[in-house]
């Protein structure tokens, strides 16, 4: 069979041992690896269909993986006013009174990205910014995608105006003493009631922004996400992308199981796995176990400072861990959200109740463990569950000295705790990383440089937070590689370099395990491979 792509003078980096190949070239036909040589036999394997690239010395790693993403709902919360960038109070009022100005009479106003460490301690509302924003309904989400921070005049066109009671426990419209909302929305159920308030982009104005967001990935390196939720048309617009020929990222997507499921429900989430097209595929299930620290759900074994993150998300832990024994016995893999102490510990013993109950090889995993005890921390290699960080959230809204919201809450103690991804990695626990995005950037060497280097990305100059937690080079970029396609039982197909691998490629004008940490990012990606199709070509090659 003749190949349909060559690729010719390459570095051909194996992550699995850290060394090159002693070959220079490969072919790809139909999709996957055919042929590992020099480059006088690789060319000869061509002929004039083949599309042949010289990489000129440039390094191919396996396609890089992020391990947690959210590309459409991503796509939808990142069009808007970028409020990331804001530093303090007087910064955001004036974004907002920038865009107000540009606004139609009646428009809705909508902004992303806003970190509650701009309000210095004080209380997260809309307070600061009544004035710029009156008779204005605006939406200003926080980083954390959990909370948001709804207008006066939003809340009055929602007809919310004062509190409610939510299925999802930690979910709440909070409200001053007075009992009239104080803006700030928590959780998923409580912002629901204002979103469904606001102007609704149309269906194909949706599928291009995703197009263009997925096209963005494939520029920055990526070939594969493990997409965390599988709402409203999602798959619709996945199964429009890849037929039309213009998914140019392999999608593996795990739908959510929210409290009050059901057993109908779950038995619907089991039936629904392995359907999919040719590059996206309904593998496993997510299911939130607490919220986040920064907006006071996240499950705590002792309240934070404040005397908020005391309840799991679900009402009913029990029914949470029943949960995860009918899809255990499946053979379904579960992704829970367990951001707190308390919420992980309960995860891995739901797991642990599972695999006592029916022993089968069923890959669960924990995503994000931002702050955990020793003794939790050797459970994960015990119980092979799965360790899903995004360290670039330790970099970019923590700080070193714990003057941060997150920090604050958890006090000290927790706080040293923060994203133990060496002390995971050194336990023998599987860590496959990623950005969690729209939460944070997607660019993988970014996510790589960041499980190294643990600064703020927008100064390096700054002191990294818990450095002893930083993963080596290798390791990062097994966390995106090999590890994620173990994550996904893959490890047979994908993450490496072989013969009858997936030719998905991520080629590099620098080597990653020799570029210093904070010089990583700014690598150019010069050759995006997926399914043996270039995916981004940059215009020196």
């Amino acid at each position: 069979m003749r190949p349909s792509l060559v690729l010719l003078s390459a570095r051909l980096l194996d992550p699995a041992t850290g060394e090159f190949l002693p070959g220079t070239a490969l072919a790809a036909a139909d999709g996957r690896i055919t042929a590992l040589g020099d480059d006088r036999e690789i060319r000869a394997l061509a002929d004039a269909s083949t599309e042949v690239v010289d990489l000129k010395g440039a390094v191919a790693v396996p396609g890089l993986v992020d391990g947690h993403i959210h590309p459409v709902s991503g796509a939808e919360l990142t069009h808007g006013l970028d409020l990331s960038g804001c530093t303090d109070v007087e910064q955001v009022r004036a974004a907002l009174a920038r865009a107000v100005r540009d606004l139609a009479p009646g428009a809705w106003l909508r902004g992303w990205g806003l970190d509650p460490n701009v309000f210095a301690g004080r209380p997260v509302d809309t307070a600061p910014f009544d004035t710029v924003l009156a008779g204005v309904p605006a939406l200003l989400l926080l980083f954390d995608a959990h909370s948001m921070l709804a207008s006066e005049r939003a809340l009055e066109l929602a007809g919310v105006d004062g509190p409610r009671a939510f299925a999802q426990a930690t979910a709440e419209v909070v409200c001053g003493p007075d009992g009239r909302p104080t803006g700030l929305l928590l959780e998923d159920a409580a912002c629901d009631l204002v979103e469904r308030a606001a102007p609704q982009p149309t269906r194909e104005e949706r599928r291009d922004r995703l197009a263009a967001a997925l096209r963005a990935m494939a520029a920055a390196g990526l070939t594969g996400g493990h997409v965390m939720d599988a709402n409203g048309d999602s798959l619709a617009f996945y199964a429009d992308l890849d037929e039309a020929g213009e998914l140019p990222v392999r999608l593996r997507v795990a739908p959510w199981c929210q409290p009050g499921t059901g057993p109908d429900g779950v038995r619907a989430l089991i039936e629904q796995q392995g359907t999919g097209g040719r590059l996206w595929r309904t593998d496993g299930v997510k299911i939130f176990m607490d919220g986040t620290i920064d907006n006071g759900t996240a499950w705590l074994e002792h309240p934070d400072r404040d005397g908020e993150s005391r309840q799991a998300f679900w009402p009913d832990p029990e029914e949470y861990t029943g949960v995860v024994a009918a899809l255990h016995r499946a053979g379904v893999p579960t992704a829970t959200h367990a951001i707190g102490d308390a919420a992980v510990r309960h995860a891995l013993d739901a797991v642990e109740k599972a695999q006592a109950d029916d022993w089968r090889p069923v890959r669960h995993r924990i995503e994000h463990i931002e702050t955990v005890p020793d003794d939790t921390v050797r459970r994960f290699a015990e119980l092979g569950v799965v360790a899903s960080m995004q360290p670039t959230h330790c970099c970019d809204f923590t700080r070193a000295d714990h003057t941060d919201n997150w920090s604050r809450r958890l006090g000290e103690e927790r706080a040293a705790r923060a994203w133990r991804c060496r002390d995971l990695q050194d336990s023998g626990a599987v860590v496959v990383l990623g950005s969690d995005w729209p939460i944070a950037p997607y660019p993988p060497l970014g996510v790589m440089a960041g499980a190294r280097h643990r600064r703020p990305s927008r100064d390096l100059t700054r002191p990294p937070h818990a450095p002893q937690q930083a993963l080596t080079a290798l390791e990062a970029l097994q966390g995106m590689t090999v590890n994620a396609a173990y994550a996904a039982s893959e490890e047979g197909e994908a993450g490496r370099i072989a013969l009858g691998h997936r030719a998905d490629l991520t080629v590099l004008a620098a080597d990653p395990l020799a570029t210093p940490a904070t010089a990583l990012a700014d690598v150019p990606v010069l050759l995006t491979v997926l399914d043996g199709v270039p995916t981004y070509r940059d215009r020196s090659l």
